[in-house]
């Protein structure tokens, strides 16, 4: 297993700066992870940074709350993928699922599906948030809508990724597709934990701890 290949290697801090990127980008290139994550103001930076290598760029949409309109999660996504992001992170409409107008999250996310063709789309369902049968209808739609992975947090909520629930996102969606345990994954314990409960990748800005503690 090349634990380093499951890593999004995350920086999506509000008080950062250009140097923590360009840090960022210096450990996903020495460890080899698979994307970094950043906001989209920094994907040209990290693009450039990354040059050479094989580590993708991912960015977030919606981000953190989930609660901008269908049509601004669209263009962002446009606008990420014209800048160059190669993989998308969007959060959901909470409010929205919780009301049960699942109409709405699953047009939503066909939506952004369509204007990320060709390119990974995560759904960030932000599990502290939900029941256990909100975190099951969530990943039944994210999969409907044709994404490429349900995951469970921003790291801005309440709480984080827990094995239980990665573990029910995974009989969800069954074992052909894909799942991100994100928020709170900082040690390479942790990380197998999810891992061996099904997830397929890790969102983490532990990324260097994690790969130093596999040693």
């Amino acid at each position: 297993m090349e634990l380093n290949k499951y890593i999004d290697h995350t920086y999506l801090k509000a008080n950062g700066s250009k140097e923590n990127i360009v840090e960022l980008c210096k450990e996903a290139v020495k460890y080899n992870f698979k994307s970094v994550c950043v906001n989209p103001c920094f994907i040209n930076d990290a693009k450039e940074l990354l040059k050479g290598s094989d580590v993708l760029v991912c960015t977030v949409i919606g981000f953190p709350l989930g609660q901008n309109t269908t049509e601004t999660k669209v263009f962002e996504t446009k606008n990420a993928i014209e800048f160059g992001a190669d993989e998308v992170d969007m959060v959901i409409n909470v409010i929205k699922l919780k009301d049960k107008d699942y109409d709405y999250v699953l047009n939503e996310i066909k939506a952004i599906r369509e204007a990320s063709i060709g390119k990974t789309l995560k759904v960030i369902i932000e599990t502290c948030y939900l029941t256990e049968d909100e975190i099951v209808m969530a990943s039944k739609l994210t999969k409907e809508a044709g994404a490429d992975y349900v995951k469970t947090s921003t790291g801005f909520g309440t709480g984080g990724a827990l094995v239980k629930d990665v573990k029910l996102m995974r009989e969800t969606v069954g074992d052909n597709f894909g799942v991100k345990a994100s928020g709170g994954v900082s040690s390479y314990a942790e990380a197998m934990e999810m891992i061996e409960a099904g997830a397929t990748r890790l969102g983490t800005s532990k990324g260097v701890k994690i790969m130093e503690g596999s040693k």
